[in-house]
């Protein structure tokens, strides 16, 4: 398997990453500390200071990094949506 697909579906075309809810974000970078995958960027004197930089970086069905943040800021998809549309798209692709 290609590092660029997920079971056979190429990774751009599965919605998987983490959304920041900048209400309760407070920029610990617990997440930037904790995900190796380059996920996030810290924008230096930007408002927003954390982005979600790289979303086809991110593991599919990896929510580890959510579960660094204490304040709940991060979440992801709908796991059941997502494996289904992935089966969707390994219909398509084969």
């Amino acid at each position: 398997m290609s590092e660029n697909t997920f079971m056979g579906v190429p990774r751009e075309m599965i919605d998987w990453s983490p959304r920041i809810d900048y209400e309760k974000c407070n920029d610990c970078m617990e997440c930037v500390e904790f995900c190796p995958h380059q996920v996030f960027e810290i924008r230096e004197n930007n408002t927003p200071k954390l982005v979600v930089k790289n979303p086809y970086n991110c593991v599919v069905f990896c929510r580890a990094c959510g579960k660094t943040c204490g304040l709940d800021a991060l979440s992801f998809p709908d796991k059941a949506a997502t494996t289904k549309a992935i089966k969707q798209f390994r219909k398509g692709v084969k």
